[in-house]
């Protein structure tokens, strides 16, 4: 049985044994979109229970743990590995049941948290090259999703307009979702370029503010906009920055599909989605996308997952 008709048979994509368990969504999820995470090392942030000071979440991924790609993940899960998740009498003694496979996707996706999805944007090899340059719509305390979605139109005619940018891409198109949040924009280069491709045209510089893509861009939109824009990641209130920090080898992104971002280790409150250039046309387009649940992701799977580019 196919884990998209197993997940409509059980009702309830995120509990499918009554349990919360996040990993189900996950495996259709990197099903689907398989060409987009090959050669990417895959990573989660698990959330735990707030307990005194420190972060609520600990990170695993292909740096620090054995690496896990999507190709391990979709085999490991089976109707009969998430149901041995969800058996309490089973959880001590699980690893004695599970293929060596399904022991590292367990690690990685504990049953009974909530836990991010994400992937190693340029692989997790520091040495590597750039084939992906990732920029962040980061929403500073105040900054609302419309005015997130403003910036994200701005942002994307600003480089269709750069023609040698452009150029590196083969022509295709920014690729841009939604977090559960803000948008992520991506651009996929035709050629793998190297570290210093990053440092001198898109990291942002205190000292030369405008020496950068990201730069010109978040000055060119903040000239546009009732708001502040800045490039960087400090996060200031009533700022949205454009943050292309993420990008260099050794860095993480969260998966374009399915991905669940939460609020506090509890609750849930939205989910990652590709958005297509029509799509942003629309005036009520975030109240749409915060309105989001994982059952309108399985009811249309086929169709979101369609959206997510092939590289090369």
């Amino acid at each position: 049985m196919s884990l998209v008709r197993f997940a409509r048979q059980r009702g309830d994509i995120l509990k499918p044994y009554g349990q919360i368990d996040v990993l189900l969504l996950y495996a259709i999820v990197a099903a689907k979109i398989g060409p987009y995470l090959e050669g990417r090392e895959l990573a989660s942030r698990i959330w735990l229970p707030k307990k005194g000071g420190g972060r609520p979440y600990i990170i695993k991924r292909g740096s620090k743990d054995e690496p896990l790609s999507a190709n391990e993940l979709v085999e490991a899960v089976t109707p009969e590995f998430l149901k041995i998740r969800a058996d309490e009498e089973k959880l001590s003694r699980a690893e004695e049941d599970l293929t060596p496979v399904q022991r590292k996707v367990w690690r990685y996706f504990v049953p009974r948290k909530l836990i991010n999805f994400f992937y190693a944007t340029n692989t997790e090899d520091l040495s590597g090259s750039i084939d992906r340059v990732f920029l962040d719509l980061d929403r500073g305390p105040g900054i609302t999703a419309a005015q997130a979605h403003a910036a994200t139109t701005l942002l994307l005619e600003l480089i269709r307009s750069e023609d040698e940018l452009m150029d590196l891409t083969g022509g295709k198109r920014p690729f841009t979702y939604w977090t559960g949040n803000s948008f992520h924009v991506i651009l996929l280069l035709k050629d793998a370029q190297p570290h210093s491709f990053y440092d001198e045209q898109f990291k942002y510089r205190k000292s030369d503010p405008e020496g950068s893509f990201t730069g010109r861009w978040a000055k060119q939109i903040n000239d546009r906009v009732d708001f502040e824009v800045a490039g960087g990641h400090e996060k200031k209130m009533h700022r949205l920055n454009i943050d292309p920090s993420q990008t260099p080898p050794g860095k993480l992104c969260r998966v374009p599909l399915g991905s669940v971002h939460v609020s506090d280790p509890e609750t849930i409150d939205g989910f990652s989605i590709p958005v297509t250039n029509r799509m942003l046309k629309r005036n009520n387009l975030t109240e749409m996308l915060i309105n989001l649940q994982a059952t309108d992701i399985l009811s249309e799977i086929n169709k979101l997952a369609a959206r997510v580019p092939e590289p090369g």
